[in-house]
């Protein structure tokens, strides 16, 4: 372990020296940002559970995916063991001084058959974590789908690429579907009602679907991300190439399987407007993925381009929950490949959303490029028209740091769709994973994030939260075990998996703490910024 002294001049030999380096507020406490607005960091059920077998528990479409070899030989069969040491976890959490935790719920651990009996030993789980959050002050904000739909229902009807995902029967909520489909209910949408109905007296915060734009492509487009489907040529990937031996259509597909998501999460918040608001008083969005996109060159052309990228990325999911319908240029260039929603979906999908969750960790750069539409068989990003140059994170194992390119994120979102509530669900640095604890890039770049945040709610934006990515080192959706994002190091050497600070959360710390980001290091003492028995 670091000495005191070693982690004081670190901090110090990282931000300290630097004022105002990325066009951001440099220097900053934990009471310059408003009274509600909440500080805290995430993982997901498959990367941090572990127990993948255990108490009834049944595969989701993320362990196939894994023991189908995509990260060579790795799975989250054991990942952080989060399902027997979420005691001693909550602790750090509440060590580290987090205001909230994200999590997700494991479909397939709380209803192993993706529908009908609850399992009781799952819904225990759950239960027991969430009580151990608010007994210390810790809000839970819970997300229900995180690239792991119940492998039973892959198998059975194909997943989210058949409407089947999107409405089964026996359920008597008519208020919530058209009427021409009154007799059904979303499988989806019966595991969300379980959900409200278990934890919602305790839970304020629900995201219907993490990354679903990320969730289609990667799933369903280049294959590199479950179910891990797609068509040549378009199975090949900046990170790994697919050679689409699980079937699938790039050029299709990924639409439908978007068509679907909105559907079944529109119908969720209409369930819980309906049965739950009025007691529970709480707020259900949806989350994606978001890149800043700046042009290339100033030419007319790249600066197209790039609002086409946005237009494609943010507007396929944004544009209907706001405005009711696809972007005209995504209709336009996708055709008969994206379906249409009828007039009485449209109205439904309008509107049904009390949040926007942003994952977000890079700015990348657009090109115009209208020869691929000319390609006679075009998938997304064909269709999109332009080529993607991407920032240092694609070729090297940290990102760049630009907050301002969140910056103008934030307010492309405020502009745009009428300054919605935002939570940052996902920022941070990924590096190796090779044990150390001096993560200075990453301090650097949650101190410069942050800032921008900081920046951004003075002028004006909505945004409510920031999470950092992640609490811990956790089993990653396109790397494995070989990287890591967390605030602490999980030693999977060690049969306990024994958990470590780094660096960051020191700095995370005492940032929550109240004190001074820039000045405050000369005297911090890091046995009281962590417990000593860390």
């Amino acid at each position: 372990m670091m000495s005191n002294f070693a982690v004081i001049l670190l901090i110090i030999m990282v931000i300290g020296y630097n004022d105002n380096a990325y066009g951001v507020v440099d220097e900053y406490v934990r009471d310059d940002f408003p009274a509600d607005f909440v500080f805290g960091a995430g993982t997901s059920a498959y990367q941090v559970e572990g127990a993948v077998l255990e108490d009834g528990r049944t595969y989701s479409i993320w362990d196939t995916f894994a023991h189908a070899g995509n990260y060579d030989g790795a799975n989250g069969d054991v990942a952080c063991d989060g399902y027997h040491k979420y005691k001693e976890d909550v602790e750090l959490m509440a060590d580290t001084g987090l205001e909230a935790y994200r999590f997700s719920i494991s479909w397939s651990r709380l209803i192993p058959n993706g529908r009908g009996p609850v399992n009781l030993k799952g819904l225990q789980y759950y239960n027991d974590l969430i009580d151990k959050l608010i007994s210390h002050g810790i809000q839970p904000h819970i997300t229900l789908h995180h690239d792991d739909l119940p492998q039973i229902l892959e198998d059975e009807y194909g997943g989210w690429l058949s409407r089947k995902a999107v409405y089964i029967s026996n359920f008597n909520f008519a208020f919530i579907l058209p009427m021409d489909s009154a007799t059904n209910m979303k499988d989806f949408v019966a595991y969300a009602d379980v959900c409200f109905r278990e934890f919602g007296d305790r839970v304020l915060h629900w995201t219907t679907i993490n990354e679903a734009n990320v969730f289609a492509l990667g799933g369903y487009d280049v294959g590199v991300s479950p179910p891990g489907r797609c068509s040549y040529p378009f199975g090949t990937s900046v990170y790994k190439i697919s050679n689409c031996t699980n079937g699938g259509d790039s050029t299709s597909e990924p639409y439908i399987v978007g068509h679907h998501l909105l559907l079944a999460h529109a119908s969720t918040v209409r369930l819980y407007r309906k049965k739950y608001k009025a007691t529970q008083h709480g707020f259900v969005g949806i989350n994606l993925f978001a890149y800043w996109y700046e042009p290339y060159s100033n030419t007319i052309e790249d600066v197209k381009a790039t609002q086409r990228a946005h237009d494609f990325y943010l507007g396929w999911f944004l544009n209907p929950l706001v405005n009711g319908d696809y972007p005209e240029i995504m209709k336009k260039n996708a055709g008969n490949r994206i379906p249409n929603f009828t007039k009485h979906e449209s109205e439904r999908i309008k509107g049904s959303l009390d949040f926007i969750g942003i994952n977000h960790y890079a700015t990348n750069y657009v090109k115009d490029n209208p020869s691929n539409l000319e390609m006679e068989i075009r998938d997304f990003l064909a269709d999109m028209a332009v080529t993607l140059v991407y920032g240092s994170a694609i070729t090297t194992n940290e990102f760049e740091v630009v907050p301002l390119g969140l910056q103008k994120l934030l307010n492309y979102l405020k502009e745009e769709y009428g300054n919605p509530p935002i939570y940052i669900h996902e920022n941070g640095q990924v590096e190796s994973r090779n044990g150390t604890m001096t993560d200075t890039p990453r301090v650097e770049f949650l101190h410069a994030y942050i800032g921008g945040v900081l920046d951004t709610l003075r002028n004006g934006s909505n945004t409510k939260g920031y999470f950092v990515w992640s609490f811990l080192d956790l089993f990653e959706l396109l790397d494995g075990y070989t990287t890591g994002y967390g605030l602490y190091y999980v030693d999977l050497n060690d049969k306990e998996l024994t958990r470590y600070p780094k660096l960051s959360a020191h700095w995370y710390a005492n940032f929550l703490q109240g004190k001074n980001t820039s000045g405050v290091f000369e005297t911090m003492n890091v046995k009281e910024t962590l417990s000593s028995s860390y």
